[in-house]
């Protein structure tokens, strides 16, 4: 954890430089007023969607808690709306863009999606059953593949290549 946390400030800086070069480069494109008037007004209407997310996020989750169900699907189709929104509140044009991709639904679910994998592979997978469901295991038809031992090379085809090395039929 601690070591991709040296990335933080550095990219936070990066942002910055590419927020400030898109806004000139559209200010020189549209001019400077009609920029600060679309940075302004993308801010509003994040501020305007954060409270409809949130409270959406909110009903999604206690409607999930009150049938019974696992809420990990809203609680993280709730985290990507707020974090939409929120990109769309701060000021700057690309987090701005950033923020309006992630509130299109299908773009939504993608992040989602994401989300919940992110979240599976550092929890327990107790929790994880806990909080999405039972997981979902693609079964695969038709004879079992044999698994190499250490001391037994792996079983080929003939004329793939393993490690560099080309298994020929008959050897």
């Amino acid at each position: 954890m601690r070591r991709g946390l040296k990335f933080v400030p550095p990219a936070l800086l990066l942002l910055a430089l590419l927020e400030l070069t898109v806004f000139v480069l559209v200010g020189r494109g549209v001019g400077f007023g009609f920029a600060v008037l679309l940075v302004f007004a993308a801010s509003l209407l994040g501020l305007v969607l954060l409270r409809r997310e949130g409270m959406r996020a909110w009903r999604g989750f206690r409607a999930a808690v009150e049938s019974g169900q696992p809420p990990g699907r809203q609680v993280t189709d709730g985290l990507v709306g707020l974090l939409g929104a929120l990109l769309l509140a701060l000021p700057g044009l690309v987090s701005g863009v950033v923020g309006l991709l992630l509130l299109v639904p299908p773009l939504r679910r993608l992040a989602g999606a994401g989300v919940r994998r992110a979240t599976e592979r550092r929890v327990s997978s107790m929790v994880a059953g806990d909080l999405f469901g039972p997981r979902r295991v693609r079964v695969r038809r038709g004879a079992p593949q044999p698994t190499p031992t250490p001391q037994q090379p792996p079983v080929t085809e003939p004329g793939r290549a393993i490690e560099g090395e080309i298994v020929e039929p008959g050897r």
